[in-house]
């Protein structure tokens, strides 16, 4: 049995040698806001906490859960449906790499749909 010695990023043994060790992702928890168009399909929930790295991660859990919002969220190829706008405490995620966004640890995170209409 060898000693090892815990520097901070990997195990070493007391010659120096570095010990195989794996890095563990830490997985980030969110609030998600629902607008009241996707309220009924998710059991009239105004907010849910919501696990992911990305917000492509935040929006597989969040369609994994509540399957009926997915086409209203994604493309078939995982892209943001054009028709909604998702922020990151009120940053654009277009402009912060879209599903790639980062997601930290008590971000809140707003899904709007962009509405059309007008009089005729």
């Amino acid at each position: 049995m060898s000693d090892t010695v815990d520097s901070g990023r990997a195990k070493v043994d007391v010659v120096g040698q570095e010990l195989a060790f794996s890095v563990e992702r830490e997985i980030m928890a969110a609030v998600l806001r629902i607008p009241t168009v996707l309220r009924p399909a998710m059991g009239g929930a105004t907010t849910v906490t919501v696990e992911g790295a990305t917000i492509g991660e935040v929006l597989a859990s969040l369609t994994a859960s509540y399957p009926a919002i997915k086409g209203q969220l994604l493309n078939d190829d995982g892209s943001l449906h054009r028709f909604l706008n998702v922020y990151i405490n009120d940053d654009d995620v277009r402009y912060l790499g879209g599903v790639d966004a980062a997601v930290a640890n008590d971000d809140e995170i707003t899904l709007l749909p962009a509405v059309a209409g007008g009089a005729a």
